[in-house]
């Protein structure tokens, strides 16, 4: 398996968000690296939304 096809900046940005070492995210499966990154704007998107329910 190849590594993935991104920046070395975004490599480092998608560690850092994910909580995971740079040199296991280069070699995740695209698969699993979309699935995270999908997880995570499910939880991001709902801490937005709770955010916004709190004002009212």
């Amino acid at each position: 398996m190849r590594p993935l096809q991104i920046s070395p900046e975004t490599a480092v940005k998608l560690s850092e968000k994910l909580g995971i070492p740079l040199e296991h995210l280069m070699h995740t499966p695209q698969h699993i690296l979309m699935q995270k990154l999908a997880e995570l704007a499910k939880e991001e998107a709902a801490g937005l939304n709770g955010g916004e329910s709190d004002k009212s």
